[in-house]
């Protein structure tokens, strides 16, 4: 959907809710799924489409050339694409994925490789602009790594940060002779996520000033290297959103791509002990086996714990839970409790509010990929659609739109 968000905006959701690791399994699910939540939201308009390719679907499309039957195809139903997340390597929906989504990191050729087919995929994707003119796409990214695959915190290893920033620069260079052959303006945004190598947005600043900026090519870095905002993972790590956006202005960084997301939230200080109880009991059931949920626990004295996964905190911290617990499950936009466990989807408003008036940030995408894991079942396939196009209507009627 154009110019939701503000001039030049494309709003659409994030399709790597959906299985398949193929091409002919991506086009079945987008005419399953995309289709029906586009005639519910813009049945008179292109709904954007944020894609996602395995590794294994993004080499196919480009070996065979696909791209232009692809960008065909989609445009015949009605869906534009703009985006693509490039942070899942492999199968994002097999049964256990765990901290294998950020494998491999950014020292590995793998990821490198991968991202060069994205690339090369998104600008045979993009519809052309008013006039012939090409138009702006965008690539979200894992932030480096996670600390267990790569031997600890960032710069323990010198040589995997050398490697890591090298990767990355030598794709702005790539990404600036793509403009210059297809008229489209492509750009690389990292997403700190919590966990990782880059968990919040001064750990993104601190890796550019250090590792990638203070050459003769920052214009170019800033140009096509910039920075997925993603609002669960600030909500997790008790990152003020409007904090966040400040921290990167004031470091001359852009962000590419804001991921509209939210996390589950409970301040169980808040709550009387059968009501604690049962919100306990409530979030065991958001331990599930797929995907990791890093959890932070804000105590009142204002300290914080981190935890890799809300098991691993619900086995340290869960007899008798004290503090604010955020976890990183992402939960449906429209939906401001799950029982008696809140969500932090008022910080997606606070996200819009605090972003620079003149509509810097072009492309904006619902990301609710765990539906299919939420323990009610209000994530099965055949509400999905609807379930979707909700969570597109909440930030629609939020806009005033």
């Amino acid at each position: 959907m154009q110019d939701v968000l503000g001039p030049r905006t494309t709003l659409g959701y994030c399709t790597n809710v959906h299985a398949g690791t193929t091409l002919d399994a991506i086009r079945a699910q987008l005419d399953r799924h995309a289709v029906r939540v586009k005639r519910q939201v813009s049945p008179h308009a292109p709904m954007g489409v944020g894609l996602w390719f395995s590794a294994d679907a993004a080499r196919e499309a480009v070996a065979t050339g696909a791209a232009p039957a692809l960008r065909d195809w989609l445009q015949e139903r009605g869906l534009r694409p703009y985006t693509l997340n490039g942070f899942p390597y492999g199968d994002f929906h097999q049964p256990v994925v765990k901290d294998a989504v950020y494998q491999p990191h950014w020292a590995d050729p793998r990821r490198t490789a991968y991202t060069r087919d994205l690339i090369t995929l998104l600008a045979g994707l993009l519809p052309e602009g008013p006039g012939g003119t090409g138009t702006e796409g965008s690539i979200s990214t894992l932030p480096l790594g996670w600390p267990a695959h790569v031997g600890g915190e960032l710069d323990r290893d010198p040589d995997f940060t050398a490697a890591a920033a090298k990767q990355l620069t030598g794709l702005v260079h790539h990404l600036a002779r793509t403009e210059l052959d297809t008229g489209h303006l492509i750009h690389l945004d990292l997403e700190p996520e919590p966990g990782c190598l880059l968990q919040t947005s001064a750990d993104v600043v601190d890796f550019f000033e250090r590792h990638l900026l203070g050459t003769a090519d920052d214009l170019s870095v800033r140009a096509y290297l910039r920075v997925c905002h993603d609002v669960c993972h600030s909500a997790v790590m008790f990152e003020g959103q409007p904090q966040a956006v400040r921290t990167y202005r004031d470091a001359g960084l852009s962000i590419g791509k804001v991921q509209l997301s939210s996390a589950l939230a409970v301040d169980f200080d808040a709550l009387t002990p059968d009501q604690a109880a049962a919100a306990r009991t409530e979030l065991q059931a958001f331990a599930e086996p797929r995907y990791l949920h890093q959890t932070s626990i804000r105590r009142d004295d204002g300290q914080t714990e981190f935890f890799v996964d809300l098991s691993d905190a619900l086995a340290a911290r869960g007899d008798r839970p004290v503090g604010e617990w955020r976890v990183h499950f992402h939960v449906p936009l429209h939906r401001a409790a799950l029982g008696t466990l809140g969500t932090t989807r008022d910080d997606v408003p606070r996200l819009l509010a605090a972003l620079p008036p003149r509509g810097d940030v072009h492309h904006f995408e619902v990301e609710t990929y765990a539906w299919g894991v939420l323990p009610d079942g209000s994530g099965a396939q055949d509400a999905l659609a609807r379930g979707l196009a909700a969570e597109l209507d909440w930030v629609r009627a939020g806009a005033g739109a």
